[in-house]
């Protein structure tokens, strides 16, 4: 008994940490409460097109909080510069809203869906 468990718990335990490790892509496309990053990404992308800049400001507060959400899920199975970049591309997203910069806030978001599109493959 002693023998089977010296062999069952380490071989558990490092199926349950590949199983964490693999889990990213699932997981972030979990589907929570508003959590659905690409959609929130082109209602952004339609609030700028139409100048609605209020909306866009606040479509960004929701990706924003959506990110973090998802985040805590994929922060074990994801490599940490994507994390970071798409971090950085929300912030900067922001910032272009504020400054009504049309031509910025595309790029953000398109490199946000680049990143989001990489996270976790």
């Amino acid at each position: 008994m002693r023998k089977t468990l010296v062999i069952a718990i380490p071989i558990l335990t490092l199926i349950l940490f590949i199983f964490i490790m693999q889990s990213g892509s699932f997981l972030k496309k979990t589907k929570i409460n508003g959590e659905d990053i690409p959609t929130i990404i082109n209602a952004i992308i339609e609030n700028i097109d139409k100048n609605e800049w209020d909306k866009a400001q606040s479509k960004s507060d929701e990706l924003s909080n959506a990110w973090k959400k998802i985040v805590m899920r994929i922060q074990f199975s994801s490599e940490r510069d994507e994390i970071n970049f798409l971090s950085a591309d929300i912030a900067r997203l922001k910032g272009a809203i504020r400054g009504k910069d049309k031509a910025e806030a595309y790029a953000q978001l398109e490199e946000a869906r680049e990143h989001w599109e990489q996270l976790a493959n």
